[in-house]
C-alpha cells in the first residue's frame, strides 16, 4: 500500500477577505462547463424569506461570499456549496441550476460540469439533470493521487452507495476504515463526517449514489 498523505484542505487563498473554505473560482471563458448556482440560490433563499445575513449565520459562509455567488461573480467550491445546501435544507443538486425538462437528455463527457475542491484534487460531476430536488442523486467522483477529501455530515438519514471504478480508495466513516479496490462497493450512512482517501499514485475514479430521506 502506498504511503498515506495527510488530508488536504487546499491552499490558502491570497484574498484576505475570505477564509480558505470560501475560496471560489471566478467566471472565465469556460463558464459554459460550470453549473450556474446564482439563480437557484436566490430563488431558494427568497422562498424561505431569508436575508443574506441570516443565511450567512445559518451556513457559516460569509455574506459577501453569498452575494458574489448569487450574482454569478464567483463559483463556489464543493465544500461551500454543501454548507449552503444544508443551511437551506436542500439536496446538493437543487442549487445546480434548472435545465429544461426533456424526454431524453444526453450528458456529453466533453461538456461535463465539474465542481472541484479548493486545491483541485477532488472533483465531482452530476450524472443526472438537477432540475428539481430529488431523493436520489448520481455522481462521478475523481480524486488525485495520494489526495484526500473530508466530507461533512450530510442531512440526517442520508446514505451513500459508492463503487470504485479505478484506483484504490480508503473510506473512513464514523471512525471505521475500509480500503476499496476496483469493483469494490460500500454502502454507509453519510450523516456523519467521512473521508475519501486515494492510497495510490494514480487518479481514483468512483461512482456515487446519494439517497436522501423525505425527498420526492
Amino acid at each position: 500500500m502506498a504511503k498515506r498523505a495527510p488530508v488536504k484542505r487546499g491552499a490558502v487563498s491570497p484574498r484576505a477577505a475570505a477564509p480558505p473554505e470560501e475560496v471560489v473560482t471566478p467566471p472565465s471563458a469556460s463558464q459554459e462547463a460550470v453549473p450556474t448556482v446564482g439563480p437557484s440560490l436566490r430563488r431558494a433563499r427568497a422562498e424561505r424569506g431569508l436575508s443574506l445575513e441570516r443565511l450567512a449565520q445559518l451556513s457559516g459562509v460569509s455574506r459577501a461570499m453569498l452575494g458574489q455567488i448569487e450574482l454569478d461573480q464567483s463559483m463556489p467550491t464543493i465544500g461551500v456549496l454543501w454548507k449552503i445546501a444544508r443551511a437551506l435544507n436542500l439536496p446538493f443538486s437543487a442549487l445546480l441550476g434548472a435545465p429544461e425538462r426533456r424526454e431524453l437528455t444526453v450528458l456529453p463527457a466533453a461538456r461535463a460540469r465539474w465542481l472541484r475542491s479548493v486545491d483541485g484534487s477532488f472533483a465531482s460531476r452530476a450524472l443526472f439533470i438537477p432540475e428539481r430536488p430529488q431523493s436520489v442523486e448520481f455522481y462521478e467522483l475523481r480524486l488525485a493521487p495520494l489526495a484526500a477529501e473530508e466530507a461533512e455530515a450530510h442531512a440526517p438519514g442520508t446514505t451513500e452507495q459508492l463503487v470504485v471504478a479505478a484506483g484504490s480508495v480508503e473510506m473512513t466513516v464514523g471512525g471505521q476504515q475500509q480500503v476499496l479496490g476496483p469493483g469494490d462497493a460500500i454502502v454507509f450512512r453519510a450523516d456523519v463526517p467521512h473521508v475519501y482517501r486515494n492510497v495510490t499514485q494514480a487518479e481514483a475514479v468512483m461512482y456515487l449514489v446519494m439517497t436522501y430521506v423525505g425527498r420526492s
